[in-house]
């Protein structure tokens, strides 16, 4: 790539040098695969790993700790991703990107070794420590190098990979732990994460940055405590614990405390860890609010979808991940489609109204669900929500970061990252509760003291625990089931209702990259540097 000084060049003093402006293209593409596949690598793990969790206890032992294995990795990476954003705004995007890979690499080789669950526990939390920095400084970075007019066409990119992550996560896990074994879903990271260390290193140049303040450690201790104290609230409510318990109690209440001393210090903080200035963009924080709903709409999805076709539907449990194909084959297309509208045309306003519209609809849809839905008509409700998601998804992303300044970049992909983790994390919990709730009101109806046998550990009942029953206590979990998707489905597009009022306040701010905006028109200045880009591989 050119170096650091001709990186930030503008684009027309660039204009007479073809053979640089070449070699600086496919730099562009080299670095856009390393970030692709890190990207990737944060994405699989979890579902890699859920796959390969009863092989991991059958060997291990330990299940009484088995949610651990995924709440220690889910609560450091909450935790960690704001605390990366701003070391890469303070000390340079690159050393934190390739930290936080090395991080991870070591968590994943560790993990593949543990001899016992608390072993493994320990090194998940060291992995998740180097995830939290993965998705952050690929966001970044993409936000360094190419102006938001021109991101959009990278769009169909990043959701493919999510896309990819979430159909082939449970094939390749069942894959690898039956032929490899369990131990291996944790050293495939290696050889992947390798190839994008070596990629990130010797192909990416961005300037180089070192600031005199020191890192906010009260603030980072606080935001931590707080968010983890959150996570937990969601994971544990309603399964360790009783909602009203004296534990989530006193999460609630560590929680609440611990972000309002984390909101109180960021005002006196010389280098706050988010810069609370940067929510005075009311795009920003629109933003960050689709976010925090699309998060908390998706994640949902993804978890009853398949409950719903495997328990209702008599779909199978190992292709899991193709059943979701219809909602992300819909959300691939519209983003790709969203991505090169946005790059031609500089406007953006429409694909979070029209994504908000669809989630509504395709969530309204879904809820419509019952014992005698078709797969072909639930995979066209699922394509509607798809379609929302893919306006909604990188959009949100690209307004973000162009509402706040270049030195803000880094802390503005971490706070959009982290409302999205939040909002999955309250989806999952609130949408579960409610569907579990429901699943059990519905048996100890249709079935009597077996229904409320059945479901009183877990409203969840795996294919070979379903084939035992009797005809008339599997068709009364069917009909559960399906009143049990309908009340969360319902839930959720009452709360994507939310998206579409945000939406219709946002402002539509030229894109940094597309001209010079009209004096008073932009929200932030325009110091994007203004790199060679290839076209997207």
């Amino acid at each position: 790539m050119a170096d650091e000084t001709k990186a930030a060049e503008p684009a027309v003093e660039q204009a007479g040098k073809p053979a640089e402006g070449e070699k600086q293209q496919r730099s562009v593409r080299v670095v856009l695969m390393a970030l692709m596949i890190t990207m990737m690598l944060a994405m699989l793990d979890n579902m890699i790993v859920g796959t390969a969790m009863p092989t991991i206890v059958g060997e291990l032992g330990g299940l009484e700790h088995l949610s651990w294995v995924v709440t220690a990795y889910t609560l450091a990476t909450a935790a960690s991703t704001p605390i990366w954003g701003k070391v890469g705004d303070m000390y340079g995007r690159k050393g934190a990107f390739m930290t936080s890979i090395v991080i991870f690499l070591i968590g994943s080789a560790l993990s593949g070794m543990a001899q016992d669950m608390g072993q493994l526990i320990g090194f998940r939390a060291i992995q998740g420590l180097g995830a939290g920095g993965l998705m952050v400084g690929v966001m970044a970075i993409i936000g360094d190098l190419i102006p938001p007019r021109e991101r959009g066409k990278y769009q169909g990119m990043m959701a493919g990979v999510m896309a990819f992550a979430m159909i082939l996560g449970p094939l390749v896990g069942g894959s690898i732990t039956d032929h490899w074994g369990w131990r291996w879903s944790f050293y495939i990271n290696l050889p992947l994460g390798v190839v994008a260390l070596l990629a990130v290193s010797a192909v990416l140049h961005l300037p180089k940055k070192r600031v005199q303040a020191k890192i906010d450690y009260l603030g980072a201790g606080l935001l931590a405590l707080g968010i983890s104290s959150i996570v937990l609230v969601t994971t544990w409510g309603g399964t360790e614990y009783a909602w009203g318990s004296a534990r989530i109690m006193e999460l609630i209440g560590i929680g609440v405390a611990a972000l309002v001393g984390f909101v109180y210090w960021q005002t006196k903080a010389a280098a706050p860890v988010i810069p609370l200035h940067i929510f005075r963009s009311r795009n920003f924080t629109l933003m960050s609010t689709i976010g925090f709903i699309t998060g908390f709409v998706m994640f949902g999805a993804v978890l009853f979808l398949p409950l719903y076709q495997q328990a209702v539907q008599g779909a199978s449990a190992t292709n899991s991940g193709l059943l979701l194909l219809p909602m992300l084959g819909a959300m691939l297309v519209v983003s790709m489609v969203a991505g090169r509208v946005t790059t031609n045309s500089g406007r953006y306003k429409v694909f979070p109204l029209v994504g908000s519209v669809l989630m509504i609809i395709g969530l309204f849809l879904l809820s419509r669900m019952d014992t005698e839905t078709t797969r072909f008509t639930s995979g066209l409700y699922m394509a509607v929500l798809g379609a929302g998601m893919g306006c909604l998804m990188q959009i949100t992303m690209l307004v973000a970061q162009n509402s706040v300044e270049m030195k803000d970049m880094g802390v503005a992909s971490s706070s959009t990252t982290l409302f999205r983790t939040l909002g999955s994390s309250f989806g999952v919990a609130i949408m579960g509760a409610l569907f579990n709730h429901r699943v059990q009101d519905v048996m100890a109806e249709r079935a009597g003291a077996l229904g409320s046998k059945l479901t009183e550990q877990s409203a969840q009942l795996d294919a070979a625990s379903l084939a035992k029953l009797p005809a008339a206590a599997r068709d009364a979990y069917q009909h559960a089931v399906s009143s049990g998707t309908h009340s969360a489905f319902l839930l959720g597009s009452a709360i994507a209702v939310l998206a579409l009022v945000a939406a219709v306040f946002v402002k539509e701010v030229p894109l940094k990259g597309a001209g010079a905006p009209k004096p008073g028109e932009g929200e932030a200045a325009d110091e994007t540097p203004q790199v060679a880009l290839a076209e997207p591989v």
